[in-house]
This record gives structure tokens, C-alpha cells and sequence, in this order.
């Protein structure tokens, strides 16, 4: 029962959308970076039994997490159908996504952020993103097809940059793949200028630190409300001066008004002595809380543009890693999906770092009781709750 409330629906959208592939005249191509849910690969194998063609691109270097996928494949008996990926051994074939095709055409393909192990479908905030349009599975079936040949990184990065170019501009309306290793940071610059491009509202995830091209963004963006989410303040750095100045940027950004980021956290006891204590699941260790990589541009403007995938973008994800992104602009429902998901895990975590805090904590410490005077009017005019009530009723 606990993990049927962890998963959200999400491994049951994993599973429903493999067990399409049923029968001689589907096939599935998967690619993985962590891969050693055991029931994943043990349905993997099952379809595979029932004469579907089932082929798996794993990341199989030396350093982890190759050791404990093979020994995962190896438990669930599905050594033929797998490929390792080992030719870049200084770098991580981060992909996670599965295509679909029926008598050798591309249907649809399912992708995100989310490992297929039990951390990262049940441990921390994670998504799938499945897209149910041939042109875009194909793109990824190609993109598949490359890297089953096991590719080293000079030989990929040009043809990836010339098989799949990233937009002049604004994307076109519908859903652009752009995938990695690429030659320059060409595409990171391009999620960048997106970013920069918001009117209205601008909302990211970072799981592993805001890089300094999108600290500008919500440094000098025009848009009035910018949100962010992060794992922590910073990417993992050891102490010493420049992690403090990491920390202190980031902060800066937090003091304007602008801005409103929520960082991870869970319930201790605190002063007001009414909450229950939380505690980690235990499932992750580099990763406690959020996984996700999208950005959200405008999302409830008429022409929202939505940028999810596998990469944290950062310049390896872009030039290093194998990675996907899906670009989706004009596309309402999928944004507002996003958006919604977005704010739920914002008020999650904002409450709970606000409790960690010194104030939260200091004895004595009582809170605020409803207003009976005029409290609304800081909702009007050019106030920081003014903008934020502008936008949220679009």
C-alpha cells in the first residue's frame, strides 16, 4: 500500500505503457541509465516471451551504476536482450525512455527523469512524459538506433548536431526532441534564451544546483513571477569559499521579489509541537526529493512552452551525456499538467523549509492568526501578491 501511494500512478503508467507491446508485430527499444527495478525488467522479459522484440541500451561502465544493472539483467535472465553502453567510460548514458513501434513503425515514446529503479520511481519527485506522435518516435527510435551501436562521444556529438539540429528561435508548435552529446553548449543556450524569453511566468526544476546561465535569467528576467525548485541550495560541492559563494548567489536571488524558491525539505518537530515528524524513505542517497529537469515558460499564456527530459541542465548534460530533452510548445493541457505538479511539490517543500527555520523554531514562536483588517489590498496594485494573483487567474 505504501509503495501504491509513493508511485502516484507512475509505474502503473511505466508498466501500462510497455504492455502495449504485445505479440510479433510490436517491438520495444528502451534506453536506461539506472535499470534494476526488478519487476521493470522482469515485465521486460515477459513481453519479449510473448514474441515481441524487446532491445535495451543500458549504461554498463565500470563506475556505478553499471555493476548493479548487470547483476539486475543477469537475476531477471534478460542478458540477450540488452546492450551495454561502455565506450565512454568518463561519461554517463543518462537516457530513460522507451519506444514504441508496431510492424516496424514508430508509435509513441515515454520519457522524463525517471530511473528505472526503486528509488527513482517511488523516492523522490519524478515524471514520465509519454508522446503518442509517430515523428517524434521515430526521432528517438533513430536516436536509439545510434546509440545501441555503442558510439564513442566524438563520433556521436556531430552526427547528432547535424541529424538534429536545435531551432532558430522559438521551437515550432508541437514537440521538438533534442538529444546529447553535442559539440558545444549550443542547446543548453537555447533552453536559456527560452527561459529569458518568459512574459508572465517562469518555473524550473533543478535536482542538481542552478547552473550560472539561468541564475542570470532570475537575476534580470521582466517577468514578474519566477519560480524554482531545487534538491539544494547548491550542486554538490565539497566546503570551503567557492561553495559558499555558491550558496550566497543563490540567496541573493531568493531576496528579490521576484522570485520564490523552495528548496527540499522534510517535517521535524518544531515549535509548534502539532506536526507529525516526517522521515526520508530510504530509497536514494545523492538524490532525497526532487529528480525532475523541465522548465515552464508562460504556462498559462496562450502560447506556453514546456522543456522536460532526462538532462539537469548543466553543460555535461549537454556536451558530455547521452540525454534527451522534449521541447512542447502551444500545447495547454501538457503545461498546465506540469504547472499543477510544479506548485503542488513548491508547496510542499516551501512550508517545510519555512518550518526548519530559525523563526519556525525560536521558542515562544507563535503564528500569525487570520486578519480582520484591510488585507486584501496588498493583492492590488504593483505588489509582489498583485502579480501573483494576476497570473494564477491568468
Amino acid at each position: 500500500a505504501a509503495f501504491d501511494w509513493l508511485s502516484r500512478g507512475l509505474y502503473e503508467a511505466i508498466e501500462g505503457f510497455a504492455r502495449q507491446a504485445s505479440g510479433p508485430d510490436f517491438e520495444l527499444r528502451v534506453c536506461a541509465y539506472e535499470f534494476h527495478y526488478e519487476p521493470f525488467l522482469s515485465l521486460l522479459g515477459d513481453i519479449s516471451a510473448s514474441g515481441a522484440s524487446v532491445r535495451i541500451v543500458y549504461d554498463h561502465r565500470k563506475k556505478s551504476p553499471g555493476a548493479k544493472n548487470a547483476a539486475a539483467i543477469k537475476a531477471a535472465g534478460i542478458e540477450d536482450l540488452c546492450i551495454p553502453r561502455e565506450s565512454n567510460p568518463n561519461e554517463i548514458s543518462h537516457n530513460k525512455f522507451v519506444v514504441l513501434l508496431e510492424k516496424g513503425i514508430p508509435k509513441a515514446v515515454m520519457t522524463g527523469g525517471t530511473n528505472f529503479t526503486v528509488g527513482g520511481i517511488f523516492g523522490h519527485s519524478n515524471g514520465v512524459h509519454i508522446v503518442q506522435e509517430p515523428e517524434v518516435a521515430a526521432a528517438y527510435s533513430r536516436y536509439w538506433e545510434r546509440l545501441s551501436k555503442d558510439p564513442p562521444s566524438k563520433e556521436l556529438r556531430p552526427a547528432l548536431v547535424q541529424e538534429f539540429p536545435v531551432p532558430s528561435g522559438l521551437p515550432p508548435a508541437g514537440a521538438v526532441p533534442i538529444f546529447s552529446p553535442r559539440t558545444s553548449l549550443e542547446a543548453l543556450e537555447w533552453y536559456v534564451s527560452l527561459a529569458a524569453g518568459a512574459k508572465q511566468g517562469l518555473f524550473a526544476t533543478f535536482a542538481f544546483g542552478m547552473h550560472e546561465r539561468f541564475q542570470e535569467v532570475y537575476r534580470t528576467s521582466k517577468a514578474p513571477m519566477r519560480y524554482a525548485l531545487l534538491e539544494k541550495e547548491v550542486r554538490p560541492m565539497a566546503p570551503g569559499p567557492a561553495r559558499e559563494r555558491a550558496v550566497e548567489a543563490i540567496r541573493k536571488l531568493r531576496f528579490l521579489p521576484e522570485n520564490r524558491f523552495a528548496v527540499g525539505a522534510y517535517l521535524k518537530l518544531n515549535a509548534f509541537d502539532r506536526w507529525r515528524a516526517e522521515k526520508l524513505s530510504g530509497l536514494n542517497h545523492a538524490v532525497q526529493y526532487l529528480h525532475t529537469k523541465y522548465l515552464l515558460v508562460d504556462p498559462l499564456g496562450p502560447d506556453p512552452i514546456v522543456v522536460t527530459g532526462s538532462a539537469n541542465f548543466s553543460d555535461s548534460s549537454t556536451t558530455d551525456n547521452d540525454e534527451n530533452m522534449l521541447v512542447v510548445r502551444g500545447n495547454r493541457r501538457v503545461a498546465e499538467i506540469y504547472l499543477g505538479e510544479f506548485m503542488r511539490m513548491y508547496n510542499h517543500f516551501a512550508f517545510r523549509e519555512w518550518a526548519a527555520s530559525p523563526q519556525a523554531q525560536r521558542a515562544g514562536f507563535s503564528p500569525s492568526h487570520l486578519r480582520t483588517d484591510d488585507w486584501w489590498r496588498e493583492y492590488f496594485g504593483d505588489t509582489e501578491r498583485s502579480h501573483q494573483r494576476q497570473f494564477f487567474v491568468s
